[in-house]
């Protein structure tokens, strides 16, 4: 019997959200909140999630730290940048390959997780794409963790992506383009989904 690959995500929940006016990771979105459906759809596929917190951290690991298949890590450099949470992530990772997905996409379904593992070997990069734009999640193989963690300040993901083999993979979800930044983007993706949602405070 083949011995079963598990399949890990980094989910990014650390960020200020400035943008939004209020912190975002815990507004309504559906019977829950914004986080709860992006990390839903990660854990219908995935055997374990890095939730990588930063911005009011404390928050999220009272509401999260006792799930079996998420674990939370605190990045003390969150007002650094995203790629800083990348970096404490990836020091969480086991696996040969990770997906790599953003807290604030709650309509990536887990179909995405899967088309992507299906057309993925352990050296590529595979990227989502809906109608030739591309999104998130990234599904990253292993050699991206030491890349990752030797780029020099001011990197970027996208610097790390173009060290290495990618694939485009087209799905039919445009949830991978839908990031929640702003007040305008939260009515406007939640108006196409039919989400009953609300702005307050």
């Amino acid at each position: 019997m083949s011995k079963k690959v598990p399949k890990e995500c980094i989910m990014l929940a650390a960020g200020l959200s400035s943008r939004m006016g209020k912190w975002k990771m815990m507004m309504p979105w559906g019977d829950g909140t914004i986080l709860d459906s992006a990390l839903a759809s990660a854990l219908a596929f995935c055997d374990r999630v890095v939730l990588v917190t930063g911005f009011r951290g404390d928050e999220l690991a009272a509401c999260y730290q006792d799930h079996p298949g998420v674990e939370v890590v605190f990045n003390p450099e969150y007002q650094s940048g995203m790629f800083s949470s990348i970096q404490c992530g990836v020091s969480h990772i086991h696996a040969s390959r990770f997906f790599l997905a953003l807290g604030d996409m709650p309509e990536v379904t887990p179909g995405v997780y899967r088309r992507l593992w299906a057309s993925s070997n352990t050296e590529t990069c595979c990227i989502p794409a809906y109608e030739h734009g591309k999104g998130h999640p990234v599904l990253l193989p292993q050699s991206a963790i030491s890349l990752i963690r030797s780029a020099p300040e001011g990197a970027t993901l996208r610097d790390v992506i173009g060290q290495m083999a990618v694939r485009v993979i087209p799905v039919e979800v445009q949830g991978i383009h839908w990031d929640v930044d702003t007040p305008q983007q939260y009515l406007e993706v939640a108006r196409w989904c039919c989400k009953n949602v609300a702005i307050t405070g």
